[in-house]
């Protein structure tokens, strides 16, 4: 008697597995279904994007190819590596960090990052400090 009992509750087993695999690839139908008309209503944005030339045109040049728009940080600005010591030499001879921040290419970047640059002048010898918030090139 308890061999038929394991038996039934295998057929059980194998009824709600059957029954998780149908409603499985009927979920996955309907994923595909919805990922195709979100495909499509990304590529209608686009066009109307492109006719008004408003955002859905930038969504439309920045995709990955796969209908949906990349994430992550936007570029940095004055992303590339700075030569510091080309920015010494373009400084006058007394400045301040408003001077060194007028310099091409750095007027987007962090204070931190602008007086860190001062701070290594300092130590290198290449700039003395004058007063508080002046320095000056050797």
């Amino acid at each position: 008697m308890p061999r038929r009992k394991i038996v039934d509750d295998n057929s059980a087993f194998r009824q709600v597995q059957a029954q998780a695999r149908t409603l499985l690839q009927n979920l996955r139908k309907d994923i595909r279904a919805k990922e195709a008309e979100l495909k499509r209503l990304r590529e209608e944005e686009a066009r109307f994007g492109r006719l008004v030339g408003g955002p859905g045109a930038m969504r439309q040049a920045s995709s990955n190819g796969t209908g949906t728009a990349t994430r992550g940080r936007p570029p940095a600005s004055g992303s590339g590596r700075i030569n510091w010591r080309e920015v010494l030499d373009q400084v006058p001879k007394q400045f301040s960090a408003s001077d060194v921040r007028s310099i091409r290419g750095l007027k987007g970047k962090r204070s931190s990052e602008i007086f860190a640059a001062i701070t290594r002048w300092i130590e290198a010898g290449s700039v003395k400090r004058k007063s508080r918030g002046v320095y000056e090139r050797v």
